[in-house]
């Protein structure tokens, strides 16, 4: 991998044996790749850290019960990324069908318009059109395709393809194994935050099985978060908890995957792309996990003491977003029974997202579409994209009529508030919860 020029003052050895300064200088700053599950979403991920922005569109992508993107939204929103010097991938992961791959032709050729950065395939019949269809546009190959070890990585760096997206059952060390054995102009992507699947590389037959709804085609119903009871055959209706739980046993619920005390660990595996899971998830969440790991990169980059001295606040701040406990996952070793969640199926959630600025108006408050309810005089903190969180008060709040409000209770309703303090466009609202 090509050489990193910045100047890094101080060597520093973490508590894997790292060496951090040879880390610094050895490799290349990773590309933060963050979901997006709508226009708003992506704009966010964008202005709060992104290098790129990964999205799917109503069809064809492995997210069906996500909001995704419409053309028109899909084609704004690689609008707005390229004009602030980011990227956006679209995905076409399905596990594709005879009746599918007439549409992913007509799909791709009105894509070709928008000028996507790249597209995340997983189907060689479908890899096959793309080259096709979008011969000027690269093609990452999904972790969908199980891609495991430095042969797969080849063979599609012979057939064309730009990436590979490691499948998340690979330690640090089989990775560095396929970065030394594969061409150095093919990149390695990799997730380093968010859900597990119970499935290998996310190819699960679940949700087909109990609902019919196929999760390798875009439709999963995370059956894997339900309550599981074991059943005798000679006992209908005799329901026992695998574990004494009045509740039932979670026993596929992985904890969330979570890789911000280990940045150097990654970077130095050889991965170009730290990769984020969640297109299904709100802009608070996008915005804390991308403004967390966009600074622990940056700091590590400028110097790696700083990035230790700053571990308490990425913890702190990581944790503010919805998650169901963390994980390292396979990273270091097969993962033991710690890693699963065994008596709930619910997120931890410390923060709720109220709104995001997107405007003034001639009377001097701010406007937004509310998110959640909260009140006049209510304390609520304010994110920003540098990483500050400001705590304010809500002094006033109108609607578009200009009528005050004692509260904001309707889902989505515009309005406009006075938090006594100056803001700025995209700052993000939110409010701790006990």
């Amino acid at each position: 991998m090509k050489e990193n020029n910045a100047v890094c003052p101080d060597q520093t050895t973490n508590s894997n044996g790292i060496n951090l300064e040879q880390v610094h200088y050895q490799y290349q700053k990773p590309e933060l790749l963050i979901p997006a599950s709508n226009l708003e979403v992506l704009k966010t991920a964008v202005i709060y850290g992104a290098d790129a922005v990964y999205i799917g569109g109503e069809m064809y992508g492995l997210r069906a019960k996500a909001k995704n993107f419409s053309l028109e939204d899909m084609a704004a929103g690689i609008r707005f990324a390229h004009s602030h010097g980011k990227k956006v991938y679209v995905t076409a992961n399905i596990t594709a069908h005879n009746e599918d791959l007439s549409g992913v032709t007509r799909y791709f050729k009105e894509l070709k318009e928008m000028k996507p950065d790249a597209i995340i395939i997983s189907d060689p019949g479908v890899f096959e059109i793309a080259q096709e269809v979008l011969p000027e546009i690269d093609i990452h190959i999904s972790t969908q395709a199980n891609n495991v070890n430095y042969g797969t990585y080849r063979f599609w760096h012979r057939m064309g393809a730009k990436r590979v997206v490691s499948a998340r059952e690979l330690s640090l060390e089989e990775i560095k194994g396929i970065r030394v054995n594969i061409p150095e102009d093919l990149e390695i992507e990799t997730f380093v935050h968010g859900a597990m699947c119970i499935a290998y590389s996310g190819r699960c037959l679940l949700s087909n099985y109990f609902t019919g709804r196929d999760a390798n085609r875009g439709a999963c119903t995370h059956p894997c978060r339900w309550k599981y009871y074991l059943t005798e055959e000679t006992r209908p209706g005799e329901y026992l908890p695998v574990e004494e739980n009045e509740r039932g046993t979670f026993i596929f619920n992985s904890k969330d995957l979570c890789m911000i005390e280990y940045i150097p660990e990654l970077i130095h595996s050889g991965i170009n792309s730290f990769k984020v899971e969640g297109r299904m998830k709100t802009a608070l969440y996008v915005a804390s996990v991308a403004r967390t790991y966009r600074k622990a990169i940056d700091d590590y980059f400028e110097s790696p003491a700083r990035y230790q001295e700053n571990l308490p606040y990425y913890k702190e701040e990581i944790s503010k977003c919805t998650y169901r406990q963390f994980t390292t996952g396979f990273f270091f070793g097969k993962p033991n029974e710690e890693a699963q969640i065994y008596d709930n199926n619910t997120y931890i959630k410390e923060y709720t997202y109220l709104g995001i600025i997107n405007g003034k108006n001639e009377a001097g408050l701010y406007e937004l579409e509310q998110r959640n309810k909260f009140s006049v005089g209510e304390e609520i903190e304010i994110m920003k994209p540098d990483g500050r969180n400001l705590k304010v008060t809500v002094k006033k709040i109108t609607d578009e009529e200009g009528t005050e409000l004692e509260s904001c209770p309707h889902p989505k309703q515009k309005i406009y508030a006075d938090f006594g303090t100056d803001l700025d466009l995209n700052d993000i609202l939110r409010r701790k919860e006990d």
